[in-house]
């Protein structure tokens, strides 16, 4: 049996929320209707949800889809199924659509000023599924081209009071409307343009999303970051709407706490971050140079050892930031081993013959652990610092280096 196709009354009135219709047909856990105000997913925009009720039963519509070849709307019902020829009434979750009407406005919104502030920015993609929405564009807009375009679309949305207009026009006279972008549809196309009463069109799509009646309730609209993509493609992340409001008073919240962490206003907060990360790299680098110096002054302190022909000097240490630095300053002709009651371990040499990564593998591969590095300095971890450090003079007991160049002193 060939279904008709299923009565969009999303597109005929989109502020009607509530609905009757009937069942067409039942297929698993989808019922196809023949009028509905549910939106189905599709052009980058999530479905709508909600309930539908009959005969004194009650089930959550969680998801809609369009059959794009036959015009069926199939919902699927968490819950019972009314058999086919069921009158059912409908009533969409208006938050959520409201939601996602203000994402899609912003979307067409923001890509028609970055068309402005360079042709070349054209859509590739498009995705409203989450409060961060994406434009995927070409033209490669820099960061300047980023912040024009929602300078630009604030003072539109600020002065302008853009009204939705959606006609459904034939193929052929699409030519008479500057759409921002060509359309695949064919046939009768559905257009949704946002332009001033009397005035030019700020911006002509076609379009089967919802959108909000007037522009400037899809306010603010923010673009939080841009991405690299693939095939030269830049992604736009942006929130539009309330939800784009609520995330600023978010980060404002945020920011006023930690502006009175600091004891500075909110808008000297970049300035006081700013000195706190200079006199942090100051701290860093001295706190390099005194690492370095206590390696040094350990290294001297701790006497000489012999593993075979080997001249060690076996070292542990209370702090896993000391082990690097440490490792670093191998005197000429010895080898060094270092450990952390935590399991941080290396070897260091700089005794030829004397291969730093191949002790540390081999003496893990008996402690058990993982590392690695070069012949001079090699790190891992063990989860056992004492029959690593048995395991590293045993590797080093085995090894004959150049007797010519080793010196072993106390």
């Amino acid at each position: 049996m060939t279904l008709a196709a299923t009565r969009p009354l999303y597109h005929e009135d989109p502020a009607q929320l509530t609905f009757a219709a009937t069942v067409l047909d039942v297929q698993a856990h989808e019922i196809a209707l023949d009028a509905t105000a549910f939106y189905p997913e599709g052009g980058g925009q999530n479905t709508d949800i909600g309930v539908l009720r009959w005969s004194g039963t009650e089930a959550r519509m969680v998801a809609a889809r369009k059959d794009k070849t036959t015009g069926v709307i199939w919902h699927a019902l968490a819950g019972d199924l009314p058999p086919p020829g069921t009158v059912v009434t409908g009533e969409v979750d208006a938050a959520v659509r409201w939601r996602h009407a203000q994402r899609h406005s912003g979307e067409h919104l923001l890509a028609q000023t970055f068309a402005r502030v360079n042709p070349v920015f054209q859509v590739a993609a498009v995705s409203m599924r989450s409060p961060e929405c994406t434009l995927d564009l070409r033209g490669d807009p820099a960061e300047s081209h980023v912040r024009a375009a929602e300078a630009l679309l604030r003072e539109t949305l600020g002065r302008r009071d853009l009204q939705l207009h959606t006609p459904t026009v034939a193929e052929d006279q699409l030519s008479s409307y500057p759409l921002r972008r060509e359309t695949q549809v064919r046939g009768q196309v559905r257009l949704v343009i946002f332009q001033e009463p009397g005035g030019a069109p700020f911006d002509v799509s076609a379009c089967g999303g919802t959108h909000v009646p007037r522009a400037g309730l899809a306010a603010p609209v923010v673009i939080l970051r841009t991405e690299r993509q693939k095939a030269g493609l830049t992604r736009v992340v942006f929130m539009a709407g309330e939800e784009a409001a609520e995330y600023l008073s978010g980060v404002y919240h945020s920011a006023r706490t930690l502006a009175q962490g600091f004891s500075v206003p909110v808008e000297r907060l970049p300035e006081r971050v700013a000195a706190l990360t200079a006199e942090r790299d100051t701290l860093r680098v001295a706190a390099d140079v005194l690492r370095e110096q206590l390696a040094g002054a350990l290294l001297e302190a701790r006497p000489l050892q012999a593993a075979g022909t080997v001249p060690l000097r076996e070292i542990q240490l209370d702090a896993p930031e000391l082990l690097a630095p440490l490792l670093a300053r191998v005197p000429t002709g010895t080898v060094v081993v270092a450990y952390t009651p935590q399991g941080r371990c290396g070897v260091g040499s700089a005794l030829p013959g004397v291969n730093a990564g191949e002790v540390l593998r081999t003496a893990l591969a008996r402690a058990g652990g993982k590392g690695g590095g070069r012949a001079e300095l090699a790190q891992g971890n063990t989860g056992d610092v004492q029959l690593f450090s048995e395991a590293v003079r045993e590797t080093l007991a085995g090894l004959k280096p150049d007797p010519l160049r080793t010196q072993i002193s106390s």
